[in-house]
């Protein structure tokens, strides 16, 4: 069992009592007693002497020098995690201080830190990363400019980088390489990169808005140069759209990327040298999807955007990690959307929240975007602190405008450039740049659950008046009992037919003074009371409305609405989003009407009539497809606080698929038809192009989900004819999904084809975790001796195994089989990775929203690794939360 760790708390912070203002960090690279020599020029701020305390994990202490001077024994200590210095030896007036310690980087499957892995060196210092290269203060509010010396042998590391520019590179006598990087802007620690390895290089230049010509690199594996085109594109593409759309310049010569297989996050925004997990740089026609493609842009947007906000202006304290998160996941968003389809950009975003986030808000790790306590800092990097933080971000965006926006951006950084801040900070900005009051605004911050907003409509034929009453509510959460209302903005409009019978737009701005018109082209109404009572004047009797359009706010909207309403605006809606809002909500209703009554799925003439307008519409075809897929098991679970009917949400999926399939038939046939005769182009990663193979898809699952081996020949043709890993990777899902006949012979040639390209490969292992069927745990279990598959490799656990706990069908199988299998594995990665091991555990967390017999499975499987000797923080916080917290509140 885990040693308790004491957790940290927001209001707890005291500012740094000594002050760095420059480092140099020597590294003699070896896989084991890499040489780390750390010396700080030290500035002490308080005014009366107190001990230096530096942080430290997992390091060999060799000498410890103050001045010059080497320290005894007896002048500091070594314990838990921390080097101390006592004040009494400590000098008044600013020292230097130097560290050699020695590390094992070949040893380190944490992969924090500096460690080894496929060859090369590399870093991952946030959050706390650092202690494992050197004794630091390693917290992100004490900046300092770092010069970082590495020393090689450069045959067999021609790359030798770190942050900042180059400023030296020399062969020494003993044979190995010196080079000397220097970083003239401060930053804290946890954005210290250093990289070590053999690759190619693809090479190219951006000419800022000021004539500044920089330098471009970007590293991959031997091999992956053809594949790295599109992410050296994605990059220019970021720092021109930064530049047009925020007025933000790149302030270094050069900028690098290196591409790693072995990486347990997405990608990391150190200063100059980004670092990033191979899966968001390595894209080909044939290796990558549509989706791929899309993601590596926005990551590799997003990495460069952090260049601003993230390391120019940082955090103060990890309780503010949403500070730069949320506001550059808002970044990349636009960034996405201004680069391809808005609506379906956003669409995606909005799946997120409320199929993961709102998950996560009604679990026992529900938090604020701006925490307030922390034990395992690892854990907080979660989708509330990154996507409902760029969710109030937008909500921001929402109420000032673009203008405004970027009015309280100019005053932000021009306060703030160079500082380590608060949400506070960013929130003052707003104000000040717009001269507005944002203090009920904040309670976003510090508020954490999904608020409720309830919508009640009536209609008064002899005044023509439309009422609306409105409520919200956000649900207690552990350690917030009672919530206060928050600002919420309500894009909303509103539609009627006209003397000539035709559907109309309806202006609510005119008919009510609380409505105001939006550059969105949606109209506005500010919630922020507990209740409310909106008055439409003048209203026809048949006016539908949309209300939070865009879903301008991250909360559960409860508004009751016919199929006719539905259909209305699936038909007429003048916001691409709205439409596939209705459409996905006569879904949803279908399914939840099926499951509370226990009988089949059905839908209305009415709904049916409109999916065939829209399949014949001349909409976008990635649009189309969105507005049409049925709503996943996952997403229908969500529906369900407890009791979650996995059996028959499952059922009710599978039955609209068909219905589907069969109602829509002609349409549907038609677009299967139309891809392959698609499949004799070449591949084009257009927009029109991408929602062609989107629409595909769509068409293939329905019509197999009535008759899965009438399309047998056909699905194998498509797969055979294609240029492109969409359609492969597609064509797979598909028929492994369906048992398709041909399935196993599409499987053997897909693994055939690309088991030495790892990326590629997850593909097909994700596949096989993520069918509904009978034997998926067996297929899993087998796919573990897969010469393909490693626990040491971060992305081959997510491909396989993340997918199967995600996958609430098989999780969730009623014999507790997968339960335990999972925890098994997590009791595994405990030891040798904890974050991955965090990842896996969070489906095991929500247990008590199960029925009595899944709980009683699940609350076994977590008192068991509770119970584990050498249980990590990174899990200990997780379990402890979920076994020792009351949901039911």
């Amino acid at each position: 069992m885990a040693v308790a760790t004491p957790a940290k708390y927001r209001k707890d912070y005291q500012a740094p009592q000594f002050a760095v203002p420059t480092t140099e960090l020597t590294f003699v690279l070896a896989d084991r007693g890499t040489l780390v020599t750390h010396r700080m020029n030290i500035e002490p701020l308080a005014s009366a002497p107190v001990a230096l305390v530096l942080d430290g994990e997992q390091l060999e202490l060799e000498s410890l020098t103050l001045n010059g001077k080497e320290l005894t024994g007896a002048e500091y200590e070594v314990a838990a995690g921390q080097l101390t210095i006592a004040a009494a030896s400590l000098p008044s007036e600013p020292f230097n201080l130097e560290i050699v310690t020695r590390i094992n980087p070949i040893d380190n499957h944490a992969l924090e830190g500096l460690y080894k892995s496929a060859g090369a060196f590399c870093t991952q210092c946030e959050a706390e990363g650092f202690r494992r290269i050197t004794y630091a203060f390693d917290r992100p509010d004490v900046l300092s400019v770092y010069t970082t010396r590495i020393i090689a042998d450069a045959e067999q590391y021609p790359a030798l980088l770190a942050n900042g520019n180059l400023v030296e590179r020399n062969m020494r006598d003993d044979g190995l390489t010196e080079v000397v990087w220097h970083d003239p802007y401060p930053k804290p620690c946890y954005l210290f990169a250093l990289v070590a390895g053999d690759f190619d290089v693809l090479e190219d230049t951006f000419v800022t808005q000021s004539g500044r010509e920089v330098s471009l690199q970007l590293f991959v594996d031997k091999g992956n140069l053809e594949r790295a085109d599109y992410a050296m594109g994605s990059l220019k593409r970021a720092m021109k759209w930064d530049e047009e759309r925020f007025g933000l310049e790149y302030d270094l010569d050069i900028y690098m990327i290196v591409a790693v297989d072995f990486f347990n996050m997405g990608a990391m925004e150190n200063k100059g040298l980004n670092i990033f997990n191979s899966k968001y740089v390595l894209a080909s026609a044939a290796t990558a999807t549509d989706q791929d493609f899309i993601h590596v842009e926005s990551v590799i947007g997003h990495e460069y955007f952090h260049n601003w906000t993230g390391n120019r202006i940082t955090c103060r304290d990890w309780f503010q990690l949403s500070l730069k998160e949320g506001l550059t996941v808002f970044r990349d968003q636009e960034f996405s959307s201004d680069l391809g389809s808005r609506a379906v950009h956003r669409i995606e975003a909005i799946r997120i929240m409320r199929t993961h986030q709102f998950n996560e808000d009604a679990s026992p790790m529900a938090h604020p975007i701006r925490p307030d306590k922390v034990v395992e800092m690892n854990n907080f990097y979660t989708v509330t602190v990154y996507n409902k933080g760029a969710e109030v971000i937008r909500m921001l965006h929402t109420l000032l405008g673009e203008e405004g926006f970027q009015r309280g951006m100019q005053t932000y950084i021009q306060r703030h450039d160079g500082q380590a801040v608060t949400c506070e900070d960013f929130v003052a900005a707003m104000e000040a740049g717009n001269g507005v009051d944002l203090t009920q605004f904040r309670r976003w911050y510090s508020q954490a659950g999904t608020p409720e907003v309830r919508v009640q409509q009536s209609y008064d034929a002899q005044r023509r008046e439309l009422r609306l009453r409105l409520q919200q509510h956000t649900p207690a959460t552990i350690g917030q009992e009672h919530k206060q209302p928050v600002v919420i903005p309500i894009l909303l409009s509103a539609y009627a037919e006209d003397a000539q019978g035709q559907v109309v737009p309806v202006k609510l701005a005119e008919r009510n003074k609380q409505i105001q018109l939006h550059e969105s082209a949606s109209e506005l109404y500010i919630f922020d009371r507990a209740e409310a009572e909106l008055v439409i004047s003048d209203c026809p009797p048949d006016t539908t409305l949309a209300l939070l359009e865009n879903f301008s706010a991250p909360v559960r909207l409860k508004f009751p609405q016919t199929t006719t309403d539905q259909a209305r605006l699936l038909g007429y809606a003048e916001q691409a989003v709205t439409r596939w809002e209705a459409a996905q909500q006569i879904l949803l209703t279908a399914l939840k009407d099926a499951v509370a009554a226990a009988q089949p799925v059905q839908l209305d003439a009415t709904s049916i009539g409109a999916f065939k307008r829209l399949l014949q519409s001349d909409l976008d075809s990635a649009l189309i497809a969105e507005a049409l897929t049925v709503p996943s098991p996952e997403q229908l679970a969500e529906e369900y606080s407890t009791d979650i009917p996995v059996e028959a949400i499952a059922t009710a999926c599978q039955q609209l698929r068909a219905l589907l399939g069969r109602e829509l038939s002609t349409e549907l046939d038609h677009h299967i038809e139309a891809a392959l005769l698609q499949n004799n182009e070449p591949y084009a990663l257009s927009q029109q192009a991408i929602g062609q193979r989107a629409l595909a898809e769509l068409a293939w699952s329905l019509r197999l989900a009535v008759a899965p081996q009438e399309y047998g020949e056909r699905l194998r043709n498509w797969y055979a004819s294609a240029d492109n890993m969409t359609v492969q990777a597609t064509a797979l899902r598909l028929a492994v999904h369906h048992k398709v006949a041909v399935a196993a012979h599409i499987s053997a040639q897909f693994e055939q084809q690309w088991r030495d390209t790892p990326l590629a490969l997850d593909k097909w292992f994700a596949v096989f975790a993520s069918q509904r069927n009978e034997g998926t745990l067996q297929d899993v279990q087998k796919l573990l001796s897969h010469p393909g598959f490693s626990l040491n490799n971060p992305n081959r656990v997510y491909a396989l195994l993340a997918t199967l706990s995600r996958n609430l069908v098989v999780f969730h199988d009623s014999s507790g089989a997968t339960y335990q299998f999972l925890a098994d594995i997590i009791a595994q990665l405990n030891e040798l990775n904890p974050q991955v091991a965090a990842r896996l555990i969070t489906p095991f967390l929500q247990w008590q929203r199960f029925d009595h017999a899944r709980q009683t499975l699940l609350k076994q499987q977590l008192e068991r690794l509770e119970a584990l000797p050498n249980l990590s923080r990174d899990l200990a916080e997780k379990i402890q939360s979920a076994l020792h917290s009351d949901t039911s509140k």
